[in-house]
């Protein structure tokens, strides 16, 4: 079970004389149990997280989709114990409306080894998740600051402390299409600094695609949307074209991941290397092990397989499941598709053209019918 807060400040902070951040930082406790008292009750709703572009509030898909808390088990998550290399850990798993920055976030800290959950423990509250984050962060505070960043430190704090909340129901998230760490800085991004925890995305532009590197420059995602509504209505024709080609780049990336952007990831991250990848308005745990990436599976219907990971290697999301030694799990039959054959779209399409003979055939026989009625008049 996780320390009290007050408690946690007492073993960072043993005495003035060692560590000197000022007044300030010693009323963070207070500032966390705030912020941790503020988790929503069972049946209140969850407050929407602001777009960083008001201009663009209605078009963003780079804010994850907040829920509404419905019922008491919402708020409640179960652990999935596994055995990696050799010792029982726990992955906390997401139900349908779970909170997916604050489970990918603590996953990654349980795996580095800096939360430690009761090996009893078959399930995890927000306000225990809450509570893990906060003394995490409280840890992260470091001895003899030097006085000209004090006051920046000092402020760091107070902004992650206020921004805590919000990983239960979204964070604001502005990504920059140059490489897979370039974000607007954001109040939210405070929060993996502290943690020490990296942030990354694969949503990057092909360096061989000169007209759309052209275009987008340095744009974050929200000065791109803006800058394709102003130049659509633009009388430049340049400027039109301009829009239709970044449209139809974000059309055409809409998953938030490229080819390029998987390479890059694979590339840059280092080897067992665990961060939070942002991907389809998504916070997930991401790990490189041996030159593959996974992605850690949270899904709460998995609780009981031995599903740990899933394979990350291409851009259409049909990953391969693996356990936690990395080796691959075979479907079970109830959850083998059709063949390609009997597809669901091919099956309508069958389904269609036999209902599209019998009715022809049906036509003929009332055709033939009525024909024949027609010459025993005659005669």
């Amino acid at each position: 079970m996780a320390t009290s807060v007050e408690d946690q400040v007492k073993s960072v902070n043993p005495s003035d004389s060692e560590i000197t951040v000022g007044e300030e930082v010693t009323e963070l406790s207070t500032v966390l149990n705030e912020n941790i008292n503020s988790v929503p009750q069972p049946n209140e709703p969850l407050a929407c997280a602001s777009t960083s572009d008001d201009n663009v509030e209605n078009r963003s898909p780079v804010k994850e989709k907040s829920s509404v808390i419905n019922d008491k088990s919402d708020s409640i998550y179960q652990i999935k114990w596994i055995s990696r290399n050799g010792i029982k850990s726990p992955i906390i798993t997401q139900n349908e409306n779970g909170p997916c920055p604050l489970i990918a976030i603590t996953n990654v800290l349980i795996m580095k080894g800096r939360i430690t959950v009761p090996s009893l423990a078959d399930f995890v509250t927000t306000e225990n998740l809450m509570a893990y984050l906060g003394d995490c962060i409280l840890e992260s505070i470091p001895k003899n600051i030097p006085e000209g960043t004090q006051l920046n430190f000092e402020q760091n704090m107070h902004d992650a402390m206020a921004v805590l909340p919000k990983l239960q129901t979204g964070l604001d998230v502005n990504v920059k299409f140059t490489g897979i760490s370039d974000f607007e800085y954001t109040p939210e991004c405070i929060i993996f600094d502290l943690l020490r925890i990296p942030l990354y995305h694969g949503w990057l532009i092909d360096p061989q695609m000169l007209d759309v590197v052209s275009v987008v420059g340095t744009c974050s995602y929200n000065q791109l949307v803006e800058k394709i509504i102003n130049s659509k209505c633009s009388l430049n024709p340049e400027n039109v074209t301009e829009a239709l080609i970044a449209e139809n780049f974000l059309e055409k990336t809409a998953s938030q991941l490229t080819y390029h952007g998987l390479c890059e990831l694979t590339s840059k991250l280092k080897e067992d290397e665990l961060c939070v990848l942002f991907r389809n308005n998504h916070f997930s745990s991401l790990m490189k092990h041996k030159n593959c990436l996974y992605q850690l599976v949270t899904d709460q219907g998995f609780v009981n397989e031995n599903v740990v990971w899933e394979t990350l290697n291409n851009i259409e999301g049909d990953g391969q499941f693996v356990d936690s030694d990395f080796i691959p799990v075979p479907p079970k039959s109830s959850d083998l598709v059709l063949p390609p054959d009997l597809s669901t779209e091919k099956q309508i399409d069958q389904d269609f053209l036999v209902a599209l003979s019998l009715q022809e055939e049906q036509q003929k026989q009332k055709t033939t019918s009525l024909n024949g009625k027609t010459l025993k008049r005659k005669n």
